[in-house]
């Protein structure tokens, strides 16, 4: 991988790394820029420890790729990003959610770009 497409994977890392963070110790602010109040009980709870594992996974997974030029890395985050942008439209056939149209083409991108990037990756032996 060429050092131009690092520096672009990497962007992606650090966004989620910082959402992760924001999600951990100013949840509220972070979690209403995903469209969502924070809530209480065992459900604040569930939104900031999935979400924040979610997004701090998948950054360190984008890292982890980029930093040892092993491909097998990047397809676990393009999957879990890809498998989300699935069921956010699962969520609007099945559940009447609306069309988080913004959302899933970041999805997409970050999946296809993770996908091209781990392609371009020389595998070992």
């Amino acid at each position: 991988m060429n050092k131009v497409l690092k520096i672009i994977v990497i962007l992606p890392a650090l966004l989620f790394l910082a959402m992760g963070v924001r999600i951990l110790v100013a949840p509220e602010g972070a979690l209403g820029e995903l469209g969502m109040p924070l809530l209480d009980g065992l459900g604040r709870s569930t939104q900031i420890g999935d979400l924040g594992a979610f997004f701090i996974t998948g950054a360190i997974l984008i890292l982890l790729g980029v930093f040892t030029g092993k491909r097998e890395w990047l397809y676990a985050p393009a999957l879990l990003l890809g498998l989300t942008a699935v069921f956010r439209l699962w969520a609007t056939v099945g559940h009447d959610a609306p069309l988080a149209v913004q959302q899933i083409a970041v999805e997409v991108f970050v999946t296809a770009l993770l996908v091209f990037a781990a392609s371009r990756i020389k595998s070992a032996g």
